[in-house]
């Protein structure tokens, strides 16, 4: 009989023992999609806002839409696979590859800087992008929605092309009806950066030629 009852007691002991190793000591009821302190580098997700995501952790994400977040991350895995500290060859520096002559234009003063701060280059991004639609507003306007050269041209494609070689290499490729074959150091065209960032709606960029990353809070 005292067998039987260490027996039911030891039983018991051993139930209760693991009942409570998978119950949590302290539940915190907050929602699992918020965070509390962001820097330009943590993002609240999800969110209506397109720019809160993540960009230097990156999240595997299907974006089935092509707004603006979703042209950021294409166009910055393929200058640098959205590394932020990356420098190429060439010196173009940071997860969208700029030079330091694009980082005058604006207001980004020092290269090492900039490297180091991932806010500053999500901001630089958006005031180059806002410089190049004012400066190719007129090309936006009468090429949208037109083939040219077999590729079919959009407001994001020709912004894109102009992160690639320049607004003028852009004038250019128009002004000669798309025969202009402008690549760059390392053989990318413009022709396939129109193509492959073409569809994005990027109406939430201003155009402004004094755009600068203090513009951009």
């Amino acid at each position: 009989m005292i067998k039987k009852w260490y027996f039911y007691a030891s039983l018991i002991v051993i139930i209760t023992f693991l009942s409570l190793g998978f119950k949590p000591f302290n539940l915190e009821t907050k929602p699992w999609f918020l965070i509390e302190k962001t820097d330009g580098s943590e993002y609240v997700f999800p969110s209506q806002e397109e720019d809160d995501y993540p960009t230097e952790k990156k999240v595997n994400v299907l974006f089935t839409e092509k707004r603006l977040i979703s042209f950021k991350e294409a166009v910055a895995f393929k200058e640098s696979q959205g590394k932020y500290r990356l420098v190429n060859s060439l010196g173009y520096m940071g997860k969208y590859q700029f030079g330091s002559k694009a980082l005058r234009a604006v207001g980004v003063k020092n290269d090492k800087a900039f490297l180091k701060d991932p806010a500053l280059q999500e901001k630089a991004f958006l005031a180059l992008l806002s410089k190049n639609k004012w400066i190719l507003r007129k090309e936006i306007e009468k090429y949208t929605g037109k083939i040219v050269n077999g590729i079919a041209i959009t407001e994001s494609g020709i912004l894109a092309a102009a992160h690639l070689g320049g607004a003028g290499s852009v004038k250019n490729f128009f002004k000669n009806n798309g025969n202009r074959h402008f690549r760059d150091a390392y053989g990318t065209s413009l022709k396939s950066y129109m193509k492959a960032f073409g569809g994005y709606d990027l109406s939430r960029i201003e155009a402004d030629n004094d755009a600068t990353i203090h513009d951009q809070i």
